[in-house]
């Protein structure tokens, strides 16, 4: 006893300051009680990956820097400013994964993933690393899913399929209010008009425009569109549209996606502005935003250039991904709670060593039938054991004392009425499942 109090003690001395070792900012443990949630997410994943015949791939959480400076261009913030670089004692330049699409497409040329036939349908779930400035919903390391599709023509049924992926997925974790921003970036051809009109309009309001979007006009212009700077946001709302320069084949790339979302009754909204930071979007690009929330919880678009600008040859491809922390967000906000699948409803209480020790073994016979049974070895009484029991929800207790022991029986105890009887140890696995269909 002396030793409990003194360790909680302790413990209660480490919550009142701060400890010398803490998790490193902007990364943070995922706890016992989060845990369903993140179990539910994961499941749900799984579910809509294979219901939609998407074959899971994991791709190493180290990369070469080259891909993605390569791939996601450098004027994006992800390449100047985010990247975890790491040297090896080689001379290697690596970094740690900041996005799944560019490492996925490095893995489909180096396996030669085609032979599954086309297009491949790849799904994913895993931690991605950006520096960046923690805030809501955002951190250093956080994990991602998605859903991604190569290999296929530039078809726009391929964008919706790609969509839908990731849409099933948040109605299975049954989040409301979710609606699809969605837009049209163009090709290269249609850009490089739209481009000229957009440079023209912020260098017009040249004076007016914060010190970033001077430097991605000339570098990355599309990127103005996602300052958030306020007096930027006033230049952007008389910004040029870009679907007023489309050409007539991705004109009509868009309106087809947008007549396969109806046909599939998925919600969205046209948001003109929506560009995605990074170099390898093209045509149909899209957030996903939920009620109440100011930041999206995922999105993705078509990257037909993406293989091309890595030197791998050409390769038409769409992709989604959402943030499992923001989607975990958005479930907590929800305030429907979330059980941890197959909770144990049985509870072993203990009296004496021999009970502790023809315990162990028990528990032992319940693995091997499939059912788990909760413990408390640590506590000696009967009325502490119980109010744990009582505190866990289980259905049932099972208290063996040194009687018992020496009897081969056991006594059930129904914890929601009270009532309890004895029963033999040989039948008692039986007799649990019986009481528990």
């Amino acid at each position: 006893m002396a030793e409990k109090e003194t360790a909680q003690k302790s413990e209660k001395k480490v919550r009142g300051k701060k400890m010398a070792y803490q998790s490193v900012k902007g990364m943070h443990d995922t706890l016992p009680e989060d845990q369903p949630l993140w179990e539910k997410v994961r499941l749900a994943t799984r579910h809509i990956g294979e219901f939609y015949n998407f074959l899971r791939i994991d791709t190493p959480i180290l990369e070469s820097a080259d891909i993605f400076e390569r791939g996601l261009g450098e004027g994006t913030d992800v390449v100047e400013k985010e990247m975890f670089v790491v040297k090896t004692k080689g001379g290697d330049k690596l970094v740690l994964r900041p996005e799944f699409t560019t490492a996925i497409m490095r893995a489909y040329y180096q396996h030669g993933l085609s032979q599954y036939g086309q297009p491949v349908k790849l799904y994913y779930e895993g931690p991605v690393f950006r520096y960046e400035q923690p805030q809501a919903g955002r951190f250093r390391q956080f994990h991602q899913i998605g859903f991604e599709i190569l290999g296929a023509e530039s078809d726009p049924i391929y964008d919706t399929q790609a969509i839908l992926g990731a849409y099933r997925l948040i109605e299975e974790l049954k989040l409301k209010g979710v609606t699809v921003h969605i837009n049209s970036i163009g090709c290269h051809k249609c850009r490089a008009a739209y481009i000229k009109k957009l440079e023209a309009h912020y260098k017009k309001n040249a004076q007016k425009t914060c010190k970033e979007c001077k430097i991605r006009i000339a570098n990355n212009p599309l990127r103005v569109l996602d300052c958030k700077d306020e007096k930027c946001q006033l230049i952007k709302a008389d910004a040029p549209i870009i679907l007023d320069y489309l050409d007539t084949e991705c004109k009509t790339h868009f309106k087809k996606v947008l007549e396969y979302l109806d046909e599939v009754k998925i919600p969205y909204h046209i948001d003109s502005y929506l560009v995605r930071g990074l170099d390898y979007y093209n045509r149909t690009v899209f957030e996903f935003f939920a009620e109440g929330f100011d930041y999206a919880i995922g999105g993705g678009g078509r990257y037909d250039y993406l293989s091309e600008t890595l030197k791998l040859g050409k390769l038409s491809a769409v992709g989604s991904a959402l943030g499992v922390e923001r989607v975990i967000e958005v479930l907590k906000a929800s305030g429907r709670p979330v059980a941890a699948k197959g909770a144990s409803k049985v509870f072993l209480v203990h009296m004496g060593d021999e009970a502790k020790k023809r315990g162990l073994s028990l528990i032992e016979e319940f693995r091997k039938a499939g059912m788990r049974v909760n413990e408390s070895f640590g506590k000696d009484s009967l009325k502490s054991q119980l109010r744990v029991a009582d505190k866990d929800q289980a259905h049932l207790a099972l208290i063996l004392g040194q009687k018992e022991v020496f009897e081969e029986s056991i006594i059930i105890r129904d914890m929601e009425i009270g009532t309890q009887e004895n029963v033999p140890l040989t039948r008692i696995v039986e007799e649990v499942k019986k009481r528990l269909k």
